[in-house]
């Protein structure tokens, strides 16, 4: 059996690591450059953070692939290289995963960067060809389960569900983003996305990104209610954050103890995986940890 499934299904809680990009930028990546190019240019920065969310105690560890589809590499050296970028992700993160004994790797997924007709230019069959892509270069590189992950629009968290599906039989998390409290920016509905995604055989259904953590909660509470055996996967930024003028990066003002405090909210209502997106830091989650693996 899958070891991911194997875990999720033993009632355990899992905690899965913090963000990349906001990190990445701490450590020097260059606003406008994409964190996928590091791969290939700076691999050691990447296994570096990888092991630093391992270090914390994450149980689970995401590959810096979010914008590794070819569609989303249009800014990137290495667009004719995805495949491989996407391998050797899945193998940094393997590196890094094997400081324990019991780390798994995810493999994330991100949105392509443009809307599927007819809100966008792209048509629904490219869109889920560039996600198969990404899927079976991450499943070569060994990954334990794919994230398709901070989705907003059913079109294209659909196309990539059946894009990877088509590639692999690994477990798939949908995660979508939801920026209008508890819509997405498209309107999408928490009760609409759990039922759809489990009926499609998601092994779990979550959130991330997002706005404050009370709303993540009442996201949460909405899953909940709507699919009370769906395990949920739950990984919100630190917080809304605000410009710092002189670094030019985004200041996320939630402390290890708050996102500690929620995530324990986040398990009571249903919560199976918790961990964090932009802002957090390998602190909060030792923070995470520490308050769920007591």
């Amino acid at each position: 059996m899958n070891k991911f499934l194997e875990r999720l299904n033993s009632g355990e809680i899992l905690v899965a690591d913090g963000a990349t990009g906001s990190n990445l930028q701490k450590m020097g990546l260059k606003p406008g450059k994409p964190p996928e190019d590091l791969i290939i240019d700076d691999p050691d920065i990447i296994f570096k953070l990888a092991s630093s969310f391992v270090e914390a105690g994450s149980d689970i560890i995401l590959t810096c692939t979010f914008g590794g589809t070819r569609l989303r590499m249009k800014d990137s050296k290495y667009q004719e290289r995805a495949p491989e970028v996407n391998i050797r992700a899945a193998e940094i993160a393997r590196k890094a995963a094997s400081k324990r004994t019991d780390v798994l790797v995810a493999g994330s997924m991100g949105p392509v960067g443009a809307l599927i007709k007819p809100y966008g230019p792209l048509e629904a069959e490219e869109v889920k060809a560039t996600f198969a892509e990404q899927a079976k270069a991450l499943a070569e590189g060994g990954v334990d389960l794919l994230l398709i992950e901070t989705m907003f629009a059913f079109e294209e968290a659909t196309a990539a569900f059946e894009g990877a599906r088509s590639v692999t039989d690994l477990p798939i998390v949908v995660s979508f983003s939801y920026d209008r409290g508890t819509r997405t920016m498209m309107g999408v509905k928490p009760k609409d996305v759990i039922k759809r995604y489990s009926e499609m055989g998601a092994a779990m259904v979550g959130a991330n990104c997002g706005t404050t953590l009370e709303n993540m909660e009442a996201v949460v509470k909405e899953y909940a209610a709507t699919a009370p055996n769906v395990p949920l996967w739950v990984k919100p930024n630190a917080g809304v954050p605000h410009m710092d003028i002189q670094t030019e990066q985004g200041v996320y003002d939630m402390t290890p103890e708050d996102m500690a405090r929620f995530s324990l909210r986040y398990i009571e209502l249903g919560a199976k995986v918790v961990g964090g997106c932009c802002g957090n830091t390998p602190e909060h989650i030792a923070a995470i940890v520490r308050a769920v693996k007591k």
